[in-house]
C-alpha cells in the first residue's frame, strides 16, 4: 500500500485539535457502541479508592468513567 501525501488548502484545511474535539456524527444512533469490560486487578491509592466509594454506589463505573476522560483528552491533544 503506498501512502500519499496529505495536501491541505483553503477548500480542505487542516482541522484543530479543537474542532476535532467538538464533532459529532451525523447519525449518533450509530455510534451508540459500549465498550467491552474487562476484569481486572489493579492496585490503587487506599485514600483515592475511599474517596470515589466515599460518593456512594457505583464506585467502579466513576472510577472508569474519570479514566475515560483523561484517556479522551490525551488522544485529542495529541498532536
Amino acid at each position: 500500500m503506498m501512502d500519499f501525501p496529505i495536501t491541505f488548502d483553503e477548500d480542505s484545511p487542516k482541522l484543530t485539535a479543537e474542532q476535532i474535539a467538538r464533532m459529532k456524527p451525523t447519525h449518533p444512533e450509530y455510534w451508540k457502541v459500549e465498550p467491552v469490560k474487562v476484569s481486572l486487578s489493579i492496585k490503587i491509592d487506599a485514600d483515592v479508592l475511599a474517596w470515589f466509594k466515599s460518593q456512594g454506589k457505583g464506585y467502579q463505573t466513576r472510577i472508569n468513567k474519570a479514566l475515560r476522560d483523561v484517556m479522551t483528552r490525551s488522544i485529542v491533544s495529541t498532536p
